[in-house]
């Protein structure tokens, strides 16, 4: 059995600064209770939730929904690293999928802190060490830059020493993710950026600039997912649907080789595409929007290569020539991504959801895209765990 899951409903709250949001509770309420408001639905009508998070404690996902409502369903705690909203909403449409359940709900929050990211258990063995021993193997360790700005800034002196790209190709992609951010009333930097602020703010590392990175951010997201015959049984508007998804986990390739590329989920990525490609039937060049993961400017020029956005080797023509925005081949990340609408861990999946589900129905305000008739999603953790995700308008 392979049924098509719908979006009944998305909901999210706008992203803030860490000690600026209310408790991850409350935030995880507000973008359930949203996601149920735009579905028509309520609550009880819910038959499974998978709920995710990274910086917070077990069955915290419990406590939100129970804000909601307490009806005894099955509330499933999901911790993928920064592709946690995407596993929750991947775990979500495997239920309808295979018939198991016709609503269920996928939602995603956390409340960060100021700072780089880093572990959090310093008493133990590192969750990553397979992947910090091979940076490590690769590129040395260098104690004055942050964990992720060494591994994605590696990724770009990869990419940089295979084919060229130059520093400030990077850095244009900050300035095109803020021009889109502009439009988003729930993104945390809307202010515009020029090239030189960017290139001028503090090195981080390879070709990353502190503008270049995601900041630490507080949020919540949520969709509801439903099958076809329960959205036509309760009269709902569920006009897109998950045409094909698939997740990954790391190769061999990534532990055997000498790439930084796929120490930060190149192989991941190309694969999950490829698989999604192959059994939506349809290609990137049928894709028109484009929500990737973009924690750092190095991760989203690779993506494109990855994604088969354009060709490996041509990200940097393929930004040079505008074809990632408004105009171009593709629009990518019209939320402003990570960069610019922020990246709480556990919503961000979701909150590409919310994007693109928006782009699909047309209510996207601002920021829609032309003509749109297949949206892309790309959710990415280290550790590791990749979600490719396609969208598109149901039948």
């Amino acid at each position: 059995m392979n049924i098509k899951a719908r979006v009944a409903g998305v909901g999210m709250i706008p992203f803030k600064k860490p000690g600026q949001c209310e408790d991850w509770d409350v935030m995880a309420e507000k973008a359930t209770r949203l996601a149920l408001e735009d579905a028509g639905l309520s609550y009880d009508q819910i038959q499974q939730a998978y709920v995710g998070y990274v910086y917070g404690d077990s069955t915290a996902g419990q406590s939100a929904l129970y804000r909601v409502g307490i009806t005894g369903i099955p509330i499933v705690n999901v911790n993928n690293n920064c592709s946690t909203g995407s596993t929750a909403l991947y775990l979500a449409r495997q239920m309808v999928a295979a018939g198991v359940a016709d609503c269920v709900l996928a939602l995603g929050f956390e409340q960060m802190v100021p700072g780089a990211l880093g572990m959090i258990f310093n008493d133990r063995k590192r969750t990553l060490d397979f992947h910090l021993t091979k940076q490590t193997e690769i590129q040395g360790w260098d104690d004055a830059a942050p964990m992720a700005a060494q591994q994605f800034g590696g990724g770009g002196v990869d990419h940089q020493q295979r084919y060229g790209t130059k520093n400030e190709t990077f850095g244009m992609i900050s300035v095109k993710a803020r021009r889109h951010a502009a439009n988003n009333p729930l993104a945390i930097f809307r202010d515009p950026l020029t090239l030189e602020e960017v290139m001028e703010s503090k090195p981080l590392y390879g070709p990353l600039t502190r503008f270049q990175a995601c900041p630490p951010t507080c949020g919540a997201a949520a969709a509801v997912l439903v099958s076809p015959a329960f959205a036509k049984k309760h009269g709902l508007d569920a006009s897109v649907e998950i045409v094909a998804q698939s997740m990954t986990t790391d190769y061999a390739q990534t532990f055997e080789g000498r790439s930084m590329m796929s120490v930060i989920g190149f192989d991941m990525a190309k694969e999950a595409a490829r698989q999604v490609y192959e059994e939506a039937g349809v290609g990137p060049d049928d894709v028109q929007v484009v929500e990737l993961h973009d924690c750092f400017t190095a991760n989203e020029l690779i993506t494109y290569e990855s994604l088969g956005l354009c060709p490996e080797g041509g990200a940097e023509a393929y930004i040079l020539d505008g074809q990632n925005t408004y105009g171009g081949k593709h629009v990518t990340n019209p939320s402003g991504g990570l960069l610019s609408k922020g990246h709480p861990l556990g919503a961000t999946g979701l909150a590409q959801c919310y994007e693109l589900t928006h782009q699909l129905r047309g209510s996207a305000d601002k920021r829609q895209v032309d003509k749109v008739q297949h949206a892309l999603q790309h959710n990415l953790g280290l550790g590791g765990a990749c979600v490719v995700t396609m969208y598109g308008k149901a039948n």
